[in-house]
């Protein structure tokens, strides 16, 4: 427990002497709590001696901190800082590399810090105290004095110092919970995220490298604009929301260490945390830097992470937070919800966790995000195609040798759109397996070449390179899109859509549309061309080993090869095919794209494979359509009703 206190501006040593009394005061109340409640089961660790008796002991950390929090570094001035520190090791469990679901057998090197920032409200203080040392440490813990210290500091640093400086986690076993002070806890809030720990960070089989943390308020605010309304079932009470909550937050020590990090990075930069449809991007440009929740939620967005919620009926939570006046309200607007006392029965096990897999995820828009959809097999592939049949439509999008700056780009793009009826295909990469952990469906085309391998042989005679390899997935999922029902859309990420152009079209009786010079290719569903695909497949795996004895393929020419070899062989077996010339459809990189030819207004600005992207991004910054920062992720989250 770390009770942080700050006073107000004291330029000179007599305004000092002034806040000495409010100091004393705040310590005693700190002792007093202490010593009165000196038999409860906190902050000492059990260990175990060579006969294997247990035995208690103070345990002091040494926190390795970066530069700000340097005590040397003339930014940080005051007093030094003292931690309480929970550290359990259990017999059950006496290797630091096994994990369990066990709260009673957390890792040995388990360290739990609670943090109380506070100021100048003595009475808010005291409750939020009283709150912590009532709570359920449970049994194995004992406990005659906590040691503490308060972190003094000569002027108020705000709100955005209080949380940033707050902690640099001494190993990746060490959680800190940080709480106002005027929150007010429930007694079971330890038993809760110690179980909480146990069962989604140490078991590895039921873990996510995405989760940041766990937030103990009640769930109330979505923060992208226009958002979707924050309503759960009652079946629903543990899920996942990116939302930081910043009433009784627990963070992990990875991801903390990484937002400490690129928060350096940004600030020497000058870099602003700027995240346009965001409600708390308003908040930034009001309050500036005496905020601090701008900056971690433009990390979670950048890096795809995720925060644990509980959702308890009749507006109860394990944390409540009193509103009481200070930085964030003008004066004091009550408690925002029930507080769980512990006393009465619930209607839930709180500490009856549900394995990840079975858990919903929710973005800043509070939009549910389906996460791990990766195609591995034609199973997997047909599953996935069916979730996006909703439209009719599948667009199939190629990732091969595309730079990671345009796919995110275009899926920035499709964010906007709300384009959702896509899949992309790629070499089974761990930018494809990021991706598909981000909520976006992908397919591992070397998984899908492997499944050929080992049940068609046949299939895979003559496919040796990396090009062929390409040409047959291609046609298999193509084939897979029209035998599951669904026309299909064939794009390379080398493009931005300037609206939906993929819904909008008109595609008339002709059974594939063209578009010149371009990846652009459109298949429609019908009889006749599921039948045409499925004979034609043979021949174009002998076409492309056709152009390969002659040279494989390279640039644009190995770009646009699929597409050359399809059409070809399909309008030779008489499938109708649509030509529509790019220059009238789109637009390449450098021209106007409000220009319009012959009354049609251009919907797509493309661009050819290894054309520097320097070059690329210049273009369609001046044209408005660079939508990634310097993380490639979305400047802009858009929110779009389900």
């Amino acid at each position: 427990m770390i009770p942080d206190i700050g006073n107000k501006s004291m330029p000179s040593h007599h305004k000092f002497l002034k806040f000495l009394p409010l100091f004393f005061l705040s310590v005693s109340v700190i002792f007093l709590y202490s010593y009165y409640h000196s038999e409860l089961p906190l902050f000492l660790p059990r260990t175990w001696n060579s006969n294997g008796d247990p035995h208690t002991e103070l345990h002091r950390t040494n926190i390795q901190s970066p530069r700000f929090l340097n005590p040397r570094h003339p930014n940080c001035s005051g007093t030094s800082l003292s931690v309480p520190i929970i550290s359990t090791t259990s017999p059950e469990n006496p290797n630091s590399g096994n994990t369990t679901k066990n709260p009673n057998s957390l890792n040995p090197n388990f360290h739990f810090i609670i943090k109380v920032l506070t100021f100048d409200r003595l009475a808010s203080l005291t409750r939020c105290l009283y709150s912590i040392a009532h709570a359920d440490y449970a049994d194995e813990f004992q406990w005659k004095h906590g040691e503490k210290m308060v972190h003094y500091r000569t002027q108020n640093v705000g709100l955005q110092a209080q949380w940033l400086e707050s902690w640099w986690p001494a190993s990746d076993d060490e959680f800190v919970f940080i709480v106002e002070d005027d929150l007010e806890l429930s007694p079971l809030f330890y038993k809760y995220l110690k179980t909480l720990i146990a069962n989604y960070y140490y078991d590895r089989s039921n873990s996510s490298e995405l989760i940041y943390g766990a937030s103990l308020q009640r769930p109330r605010f979505v923060a992208g604009k226009h958002g979707n309304k924050l309503q759960l079932d009652n079946q629903t009470n543990v899920f996942l929301y990116q939302m930081v909550g910043t009433w009784g937050q627990l963070l992990f020590p990875k991801p903390w260490k990484q937002f400490r990090l690129w928060y350096d990075t940004q600030k020497t930069m000058g870099i602003k945390p700027i995240l346009e449809g965001m409600v708390t991007t308003n908040w930034y440009k009001k309050k500036g830097e005496r905020i601090w929740t701008p900056w971690f939620i433009k990390f979670l967005h950048s890096f795809g992470y995720f925060n644990l919620y509980t959702n308890i009926s009749l507006e109860r939570a394990l944390s409540v937070s009193h509103r009481d006046a200070g930085v964030n309200y003008g004066r004091s607007a009550g408690p925002d919800s029930s507080l769980i006392n512990g006393s009465s029965p619930l209607d839930i096990n709180l500490l009856e966790m549900k394995p990840l897999k079975d858990l919903e995820w929710f973005d800043f828009c509070f939009g549910e995000v389906v996460m791990g959809r990766v195609a591995k097999n034609f199973n997997e592939l047909g599953s996935l195609l069916l979730s996006l049949q909703k439209q009719g439509t599948v667009i199939v999008v190629d990732l091969y040798r595309i730079s990671k700056a345009n796919a995110m780009n275009l899926l920035c793009h499709f964010e906007r759109l709300n384009i959702r009826n896509y899949v992309l295909l790629g070499d089974g990469s761990g930018f494809l397996y990021d991706l598909a952990n981000r909520g976006h469906p992908v397919v591992d085309s070397e998984l899908l070449v492997l499944e050929i391998r080992a049940f068609d042989p046949m299939k895979m005679q003559g496919v040796n390179s990396d090009f062929m390899k390409e040409i047959l997935i291609k046609n298999h999922v193509i084939n897979k899109c029209l035998e599951s029902g669904l026309g299909a859309w064939l794009i390379t990420a080398n493009m931005v859509p300037i609206e939906n152009m993929f819904s909008n079209m008109t595609y008339q009786r002709e059974d594939i549309v063209l578009v010149k010079d371009t990846e652009l290719l459109f298949f429609r569903n019908s009889e006749t061309m599921v039948k045409a695909w499925s004979s034609s497949e043979r021949k174009m795996v002998e076409m492309a080993q056709s152009l390969v004895s002659k040279g494989e393929p390279v640039g644009e020419e190995r770009e646009r090869a699929f597409v050359y070899i399809a059409t070809k062989i399909l309008r030779n077996i008489g499938i109708t095919i649509e030509e529509r010339d790019s220059t009238g459809f789109g637009v390449r990189i450098g021209g106007d794209v409000n220009k319009t030819e012959n009354g049609t207004r251009k919907r797509v600005v493309f661009w050819s494979d290894g054309l520097d992207l320097g070059l690329v991004r210049d273009n369609l910054e001046s044209m408005d359509l660079w939508g990634i920062d310097r993380d490639l992720a979305c400047k802009a989250v858009v929110c779009h009703h389900l």
